[in-house]
């Protein structure tokens, strides 16, 4: 486990455990539309790596990759963990500029709306059920923040960005997801781990 899902798990387990969704604890509401309960800190933002060097590349082994083009840009996706933990899955990845000239500007293509620079709108699809998980939110109202990445950056050529978020767990016999990257398309069969 890397030490930014360390420090995410740590900034989660407290709000978790007071509304209920951690093991042998009741929770209310079913399915991958109830409201998640998230930490109640500010979670920290995911920050670019120097230069020309990619994100994570030598501490996580890739569970799936693709390149993709984005807004004339040529970027690489590496989806590196789908982690269950108790109650919660958290989903860490990586995107790279492989422009050699100009900058991605990651902005809000991964958010909710257009002035929303967080990984909100990525989300897991459970086939079987037919239910869709959002990102895990540290309340109940509109200003309840998200827990992602912040990824309001841009990333020069040959940078990447280490990104992740924190969903409610789908059931336990669900090994596989679709992992919907908003704008960046949808990555099929992604195993649970």
């Amino acid at each position: 486990m890397t030490m930014r899902n360390k420090l995410a798990l740590l900034l989660v387990l407290p709000a978790l455990a007071s509304c209920g969704m951690l093991p042998g604890q009741d929770r209310q509401g079913t399915g991958g539309e109830e409201k998640q309960a998230a930490a109640q800190q500010p979670t920290p933002s995911a920050t670019p790596t120097p230069t020309g060097e990619p994100a994570s590349a030598g501490e996580l082994t890739a569970i799936t990759s693709r390149k993709i083009k984005h807004d004339d840009n040529t970027l690489r996706i590496d989806l590196t963990q789908l982690k269950r933990s108790g109650k919660i899955v958290t989903l860490t990845w990586t995107v790279t500029n492989l422009n050699t000239d100009g900058s991605w500007y990651v902005g809000a293509n991964l958010g909710s709306d257009v002035l929303d620079y967080t990984t909100s709108a990525v989300s897991l699809i459970d086939p079987v059920n037919g239910k869709r998980y959002r990102v895990a939110r540290n309340g109940a109202g509109e200003d309840a923040a998200c827990v992602c990445s912040r990824v309001n950056q841009h990333l020069k050529p040959g940078g990447g960005l280490e990104m992740y978020a924190v969903y409610g767990a789908p059931p336990a016999d669900i090994t596989k997801v679709n992992v919907e990257m908003a704008d960046l398309g949808v990555f099929n069969d992604v195993p649970v781990s």
